[in-house]
Parts: C-alpha cells; sequence; structure tokens
C-alpha cells in the first residue's frame, strides 16, 4: 500500500493547480488520473479570466501562460460586450488558451515542484476513518492517504462515493461542440448569433483550425447518445443555413444547461473543488477558472491543517467562502442561457439589458461578476476591503504579488510601523513581513495589511490611524493558526 498525505482524484485545471500548491507548502501529494494519456485537443474551456491571471500571477507562473495564447477584450454576459479595461488589474483581458494547454502547463509546473502524477489509475471505492482515507484503484491497488479531494469532473465517483447530493436544475437545451476544419469559412468570427432554431458561433482557433458551436432550445439529448459529425453538420445547417464546409473533426462534444452544485464541499477527510462541486452551462467561459480559483482557495488550508500550524476547522472556511460563489456562477449562467432565446421577448430584454450596460456602474458589476474580481470572502471587521482581492501594488522593492510567489501569508508594512515586528514573531514560520513603501502610484490607502496565501486581505490599518494590534492577533491566529505552533515535518 502506497503512503501519501493527500491524493487528488483528476489531473484537469483543478487538480492540478491544487496539486501545485499543496507542495508550495511542502506536503506530500499523489494524483491519479483515470485517462492514460493527457488530453490534446478535448479543450471545452477556452480562456482565462483576471482573477486566474492575477492567481497565476501571484505564483509566479503567468509569463509561462501568456506566451501560449493571444489576449483579448472577450468578457461579456449573453453574448453581450464588457468592456474591462478600466477595471483595477494589470491583466484587463482574457487570455485565449485551451484547457488542455491549462493542463500541460500546470502537470509540468506540478512537476517541477515534485507532485507525482499517476496516469491510467481509476478510482473506484475509498473508506475513510478517523485517521485517513484509503483510496482503492480498478487494479486493485491501494493508497493510503490524511485526505482525498474529488477534483474528477461533473460525473464524480468521489462525490457519489460520498454520498454527497448534487442538488439543482435539469438540462432545458442541447449545445454541440466541434473543432473542425472549414473550406468555406466565413470572413469573422461569429460569436453566438441568434436565429430562429437557436444561436450558433464560428470561432477560429488557429491555422485549419476552428470551433463550431450550436445550441438548440426546448431540446433535451440523451447525454450518453454519440456526437457524430451528421449531428453537428445537420444542427448547423437547421440554425445556421449551411455548415460552412465542415470537414476534418479533431474533437466533438455535447453538453447541455443542467446546473447542479454539492450540497456540502466536505464530508469528514474527503473533499471536493471544481466540477465535481460544481457544474453549470459554459456561459461567459467561468467554469475552468472557477475550479482553479476553489484550489488556490482550499490548498493552503488544507496544507496548513495537514502540517499541524492549526486544527481543521479551518477547513470549514472552504466552503463558506467557496459556495457562495460558485451558487451565483449558476445563477449568471441560467440568466445567460435565458437570455439567449430567439422569441421576441428575450430580444427586447436583451435590447434593455443591453442599454443598461451602457451605465458604467452596471458594466462593471457584471464584469466583476464574470472574471470574479469582486469576490469579497466573509471576514470579522468592517472595512471594506477585508476579505476582498489585493492590489498588486507598486512597491520600492517590486510589485506585492512577487512577495506571494512561495503561497505563504504576507504582512506589508507600508509605513515602516515598528510595533508589527513583535506580533508577527510567533508566526515567522508562516508569515513573511514585507517592509515595503509603496510608490506614489500604488493607490491604496493603508498604512499595513495582512494577505492571506490567496490574496485576499485578513487584516488592515488604514493610513495614519493606530493600528489594531489585537485585531491582526486574532486574524493571524484565525486564518494560520496559534502563535508558535511550528509545522510539523510534511516529508
Amino acid at each position: 500500500m502506497t503512503d501519501t498525505q493527500v491524493v487528488i482524484a483528476g489531473a484537469g485545471p483543478t487538480g492540478l493547480m491544487l496539486a501545485c500548491e499543496l507542495r508550495l507548502a511542502g506536503v506530500d501529494v499523489l494524483v491519479l488520473e483515470r485517462l492514460p494519456e493527457p488530453r490534446t485537443v478535448e479543450s471545452r474551456a477556452g480562456g482565462l479570466h483576471i482573477r486566474t491571471l492575477e492567481t497565476l500571477d501571484q505564483r509566479g507562473l503567468l509569463d509561462r501562460f501568456l506566451e501560449r495564447g493571444p489576449v483579448k477584450q472577450g468578457v461579456h454576459f449573453s453574448a453581450l460586450p464588457l468592456d474591462v479595461s478600466d477595471v483595477t488589474t494589470r491583466h484587463p483581458y482574457v487570455l485565449v488558451v485551451g484547457q488542455c494547454e491549462v493542463e500541460r502547463l500546470l502537470a509540468e509546473r506540478a512537476a517541477e515542484v515534485g507532485a507525482r502524477l499517476r496516469r491510467g489509475a481509476e478510482l473506484v471505492s475509498f473508506t475513510q476513518e478517523e485517521t485517513g482515507v484509503t483510496v482503492e484503484l480498478a487494479d486493485g491497488a491501494r493508497v493510503r492517504a490524511d485526505y482525498l479531494v474529488g477534483c474528477d469532473g461533473g460525473r464524480s465517483t468521489v462525490r457519489k462515493l460520498a454520498g454527497i447530493e448534487f442538488p439543482g436544475t435539469p438540462a432545458t437545451m442541447t449545445a454541440l461542440l466541434g473543432d473542425v476544419e472549414l473550406a468555406e469559412p466565413p470572413a469573422a468570427d461569429i460569436f453566438q448569433e441568434r436565429r430562429e432554431h437557436g444561436i450558433f458561433s464560428v470561432l477560429s482557433f488557429g491555422p485549419n483550425w476552428y470551433r463550431v458551436l450550436t445550441s438548440e432550445f426546448d431540446h433535451v439529448a440523451d447525454r450518453d447518445e454519440p456526437v457524430t459529425p451528421d449531428t453537428l453538420r445537420k444542427t448547423l445547417l437547421k440554425i445556421a443555413g449551411t455548415d460552412f464546409g465542415m470537414h476534418s473533426p479533431r474533437w466533438l462534444s455535447r453538453h447541455g444547461d443542467a446546473a447542479r452544485q454539492a450540497d456540502r464541499y466536505r464530508a469528514g477527510r474527503v473533499l471536493l473543488a471544481g466540477d465535481a462541486a460544481h457544474i453549470h452551462f459554459p456561459a461567459g467561459g467561468q467554469g475552468m477558472n472557477t475550479g482553479m480559483q476553489d484550489a488556490v482557495n482550499l490548498g493552503w488550508k488544507l496544507a496548513a491543517v495537514i502540517r499541524g500550524q492549526t486544527s481543521d476547522l479551518l477547513l470549514d472556511t472552504y466552503q463558506a467562502e467557496r459556495h457562495p460563489v460558485a451558487a451565483r456562477v449558476l445563477q449568471n449562467t441560467r440568466a445567460q442561457t435565458a437570455l439567449w432565446r430567439v422569441d421576441d421577448h428575450t430580444s427586447a430584454l436583451r435590447e434593455v439589458l443591453g442599454d443598461l450596460i451602457g451605465i458604467d456602474e452596471v458594466r462593471l458589476r457584471l464584469a466583476g461578476m464574470i472574471t470574479a474580481t469582486d469576490i469579497r470572502y466573509p471576514m470579522d471587521g468592517t472595512d471594506d476591503l477585508l476579505g476582498r482581492r489585493i492590489p498588486d501594488l507598486d512597491l520600492h522593492d517590486g510589485r506585492v504579488y512577487e512577495h506571494l510567489h512561495r503561497a505563504r501569508a504576507v504582512l506589508l508594512n507600508l509605513a515602516g510601523l515598528p510595533q508589527l515586528h513583535a506580533v508577527v514573531t510567533g508566526w515567522a514560520d508562516r508569515v513573511d513581513l514585507v517592509n515595503a513603501r509603496p510608490t506614489r502610484s500604488a493607490g491604496l490607502d493603508a498604512d499595513a495589511v495582512l494577505v492571506r496565501p490567496d490574496g485576499h486581505i485578513a487584516w488592515i490599518t488604514r493610513t495614519g490611524r493606530r493600528p489594531d494590534l489585537d485585531a491582526l492577533r486574532t486574524a493571524l491566529t484565525t486564518w494560520l493558526g496559534p502563535a508558535g505552533r511550528h509545522a510539523e515535518t510534511a516529508e
């Protein structure tokens, strides 16, 4: 029997991102992937939003991703464009990169930091006791772990075996996706054009490679019914009136607008993340991004528990913070699919919403929701910045995000407050104290800020005010464990 600290079921973007996060904290990780080889063509997700790009920047990984695809102003709400050029970020765009490439880059990074990945390894059962989880594989092998995390997709075996309910709304439509070649492509990309019988898109994804998508309302196909080139061709002809000379498919897929969410993200020593915890129609490109952000929220918390720095009650904050985020994604994707319907009433509603998006407050509210830049986790305290993401301030020694590369908490001493040194001493093994003044253009009204490893603000003292050091100690204890409780050896 193999022993490890964490078993992750699933080597998609969520599972691999989680493996990277855990390894940065020194936790031993084994990723089990059912498929024997990496995906090379199946890229349902096709882009990374602002908050995910910021997260990759916080880990020093962004440059390798930016090399793999173009950036564009591609944020939208039900195909109504949302300009994000004035969002406060260094990355006001969408990075167009396929899920397969994301998985390849994250697998490369996971190997660099020492995560183990076993392909062709299918989890078929597990048992958990008070002290750990025993996982059994299809080939009869067994693995013993402290924790098991299901990142194994919408039909998650881990979720089902854990007895976690998956309530939600059933599909009301059928969407087809095909990565194909076109003999008669359109002159320019067509993005979600509404016609009498449904909607379709034709997007250029590279030389001789187009992504064709169709959606038919009030028609729900059997989810196990195979998708053939003829199926896609007939649907495209019905909706668009042409098949654009479609041939040589690389990949074909079908999905609906079912929206479901696990009623709990944790059952003892078993946790869920990504599509195993929530599924929805891929409206606005939020799915892969939400899963990767799940992983970053969970990783440092699970590592702190495993390393003995804090109690496992910290894991309860994972659901408290991430369940509402995914619930909102499910709701906004339901709204977006409703707005795609092709009747006159929906057309009128789209026209009204399009006018409202011209109001900056409306546009930025929707953009913040789609890009996850408006997330505010619940925190004790009244300051509006508590729980929000830290801006990537320019400091005299670099940028804030550069100080988060090690996935440790950071106490930014922006005003040189001497009393912070004595407070943070008990957490020196978990917190990096950064004495660096911001540049004049930094734009944050604060003398000091405690930033969690995931980049969210846990304590702040405003410029010129007396710092509440008791509140700082409470925040340090809440998120990082009691002072002086040093980490146990991880390996």
